[in-house]
């Protein structure tokens, strides 16, 4: 099942450079989760190792969320971080390049009714990350 974004992510996409985007699904896991919300760059050069913002190559109206594992003829070979989920290039092989609409810079984990002051302060301390580039990547695809 591909990461999906919410609905919004279309209509945020406007004349800013940067927007929001809402993360649903667990094929990105354990880099994104469902309910994350990313700051994505739209338009950002692209390379191997990034998390990326897409539209689905059978289905141009859903937005996903993978990461670009390397170029290649056509366009991006694509990965979800979590190779049990599926829904990536695996499924419907490279992506052309007009599709991959942006690169993922940062994520926010929104608060889960943590009620301790333990549980508070781990989330305070993990709740705004950087999306970093893996890139091993190509050296997983080419393991496979």
């Amino acid at each position: 099942m591909p990461e999906q974004l919410s609905q919004e992510t279309g209509r945020a996409r406007g004349a800013l450079p940067f927007g929001p985007a809402e993360v649903t699904g667990p094929s990105m896991v354990p880099t994104l989760h469902h309910g994350d919300v990313l700051l994505v760059h739209w338009g950002a050069r692209v390379r191997p190792g990034d998390v990326v913002v897409l539209r689905h190559p059978f289905q141009q109206d859903l937005l996903v969320v993978k990461r670009a594992a390397e170029r290649r003829r056509g366009g991006w070979w694509v990965l979800g971080d979590n190779a049990f989920a599926g829904g990536d290039s695996t499924d419907y092989g490279v992506v052309p390049e007009e599709l991959v609409l942006g690169r993922a810079r940062l994520r926010y984990r929104p608060r889960a009714g943590q009620r301790s002051p333990f549980a508070v302060v781990r989330w305070a301390l993990s709740a705004l990350r950087p999306v970093l580039a893996d890139r091993s990547a190509s050296r997983r695809l080419r393991a496979r």
